[in-house]
């Protein structure tokens, strides 16, 4: 059976880091691309990152900046998405997602592509 479970969220004062984690289960991160997105409300679904196996990852997101950075560990079948600077504006709903490819997007992310959804973790960017 499929699972991603999300956590790390939480309340953030602005300028603060969080780092999210994905813990994955019932497949192999080796066959997967693993993407993290975001949803506020009345939004929709947002790719922020992902990352593959074999072509490394890529940010969509804030390009350039450094505030999002993502990562695995293998040997935890893990993900994690680390944010700096965070700012009210990126106050959602986080979800780590899994899609069968070899390689992530030069484009961006595309929710319709992911088959297997997490529920989702909270961060909340607030004084």
């Amino acid at each position: 059976q499929v699972q991603l479970v999300e956590s790390g969220g939480g309340l953030v004062q602005p300028g603060g880091s969080l780092r999210l984690s994905c813990v994955v289960s019932g497949f192999s991160l080796d066959d997967y691309i693993i993407g993290w997105f975001r949803q506020a409300p009345g939004t929709e679904r947002e790719g922020i990152s992902c990352i593959s196996r074999s072509y490394g990852s890529k940010t969509y997101v804030d390009t350039g900046t450094g505030r999002f950075t993502i990562s695995r560990d293998n040997a935890k079948n893990m993900v994690h998405l680390q944010m700096n600077n965070l700012k009210p504006e990126d106050t959602a709903v986080y979800y780590c997602a899994a899609a069968k490819y070899s390689a992530c997007s030069n484009y961006g992310l595309s929710a319709a592509a992911f088959d297997y959804w997490g529920k989702g973790t909270l961060v909340t960017v607030s004084s």
